[in-house]
């Protein structure tokens, strides 16, 4: 496991360096879209990579590998690693929700239309099974309240479905509150988290489900990711996908009665993606390391400093109005006269990557998501670029 701080990372730059890669010859500001790996995942993939080429891809150190991700998966949440299953892309955990819960007609699921398309489509097509899909429309960007929620709520919601930071404004929900009042309401509660899990507390105690891949925040390989179920819900949601791994089948003999394996694993009805995973289990165990705490007040200041240094040199964030509570790894921002896809271009000749994002009404946002340790001095290297108009 790691031994090093934050502040040992930020100070010794060939530490740095070498846990980070991406920051010898880039200055990579889009974890919000797919991160880099950081050194330890990458020497973990490799490794068990050449193993399965001089063995086997299925070891016993993989399975115990599998064992250790469940368990460091539900540290990162405050579950039980039974609660966690192995599965990635973040759709397919939603999916999985969508598709495993008993609905009846006229049942109603709570969405917002704007969210990122993963977390939209899988709620829009409970419709041809006469589900009832209600919008949730704020003001701004990604910026829903509990009040709102609770305006379009009915004795007919089955389901809330959120994201628990939403990928353009970058407005993190304030799940736990949400959460509380659906609960006591008897209403279930999904979240997409892939956009705070790794960089914000998360307590599974507030939401009944959550799916995230692991490409983003969490520095891990694409394709992998966790599906968290609730322990008094998994007799419940039906597993919609299965196999030999996911029922019980003695000497790989189909059964005449599917038995399901108990926990999440039940979710889980294939190969799991082994080098993902491991990869995956690596960066979980290094963002444990440092301390999701420390790691959320980097983030914290890194925002702060990133949407004060864009203010100065006239560009509008989406995220100038929240409290800071509110705020997360994303800040996108706005000027007028600029066009983007030359600044793109500029910035990425200058070895420096961030984002680029549209909202419905085609406004565009340059939007910059900087991970803990990225450092002043690169934010200044990109304020440098934006301010020059030539």
């Amino acid at each position: 496991m790691l031994k090093c701080s934050i502040e040992d990372i930020l100070s010794i730059e060939n530490l740095r360096n070498t846990l980070f890669p991406v920051t010898r010859n880039r200055v990579f500001m889009a974890h919000a879209a797919v991160s880099p790996l950081p050194a330890p995942s990458a020497e973990k993939i490799s490794a068990a990579a050449f193993d399965a080429s001089d063995w086997s891809q299925e070891t016993e150190s993989f399975f115990e590998t599998i064992t250790k991700a469940r368990e460091t998966a539900a540290k990162l949440i405050n579950a039980k690693p039974s609660e966690i299953a192995l599965l990635g892309p973040t759709a397919l955990g939603l999916n999985l929700v969508a598709n495993g819960i008993p609905w009846k007609p006229g049942d109603e699921v709570v969405y917002y239309p704007d969210d990122y398309p993963t977390n939209v489509y899988p709620w829009k097509n409970l419709e041809k099974f006469g589900v009832k899909t209600v919008p949730l429309c704020p003001e701004e960007p990604g910026k829903i309240t509990l009040s709102l929620l609770l305006s379009v709520l009915s004795s007919k919601t089955k389901l809330v479905a959120l994201a628990s930071c939403h990928y353009l404004s970058g407005y993190l929900l304030d799940y736990k509150e949400i959460g509380k009042a659906l609960h006591e309401r008897g209403i279930l509660f999904s979240l997409d988290g892939i956009q705070s899990l790794g960089i914000s507390t998360m307590d599974s105690e507030y939401f009944d489900f959550l799916s995230a891949d692991s490409h983003k925040w969490l520095l891990g390989p694409l394709g992998a990711g966790i599906f968290y179920c609730k322990e008094s819900l998994q007799d419940y949601l039906a597993p919609s996908l299965l196999g030999a791994w996911n029922v019980k089948s003695p000497h790989f003999i189909a059964q005449e009665t599917m038995e399901l394996e108990k926990g999440a694993r039940r979710y889980e009805s294939g190969a799991l993606y082994a080098l993902g995973i491991i990869g995956m289990e690596a960066s979980m165990d290094l963002l444990l390391a440092v301390g999701i705490d420390k790691i959320r007040e980097r983030i914290l200041f890194l925002h702060q400093y990133l949407r004060e240094s864009l203010n100065r040199i006239g560009w509008k964030c989406l995220s100038d109005d929240f409290p800071l509570e509110r705020c997360s790894g994303i800040v996108s921002a706005t000027a007028a006269g600029v066009d983007p896809t030359e600044l793109l271009a500029k910035l990425k000749s200058q070895g420096i990557i961030i984002s680029f994002r549209m909202d419905r009404n085609k406004n565009w946002y340059i939007r910059f998501s900087p991970h803990f340790y990225n450092t002043e001095e690169e934010i200044n290297r990109a304020i440098e670029i934006l301010s020059h108009k030539d």
